[in-house]
């Protein structure tokens, strides 16, 4: 009993007590801290991922471009609904139907 009571009296094992207590809850990066920030870095990561194939997708349309007379028609048709002389152009869009 007497080497229970000098175990909990000794200085040093109470200076690291409280210093692990200190540490793992009250210190600036204690584990919620660290947890959130984990967290945070994880979706960083994905949308970096992300952001890499959009550039990578964008720079071979870019190629696409400029070497492929085809490509540059494609989006003229598609996107500037141009057309070529003597040419019917029919658009067809969607339309929503409404709930009764």
């Amino acid at each position: 009993m007497e080497r229970v009571i000098n175990t909990i009296r000794n200085k040093y094992l109470i200076a690291g007590v409280a210093f692990v207590v200190w540490m793992c809850f009250f210190d600036r990066y204690d584990f919620a801290t660290q947890f959130s920030f984990q967290k945070e870095k994880t979706k960083l990561e994905v949308e970096k991922a992300y952001y890499t194939t959009e550039i990578e997708n964008i720079e071979n349309s870019i190629k696409d471009v400029q070497y492929n007379p085809s490509e540059i028609q494609r989006i003229a048709r598609e996107k500037y609904k141009m057309k070529k002389d003597h040419e019917d152009v029919y658009i067809v869009t969607e339309v929503e139907p409404t709930d009764k």
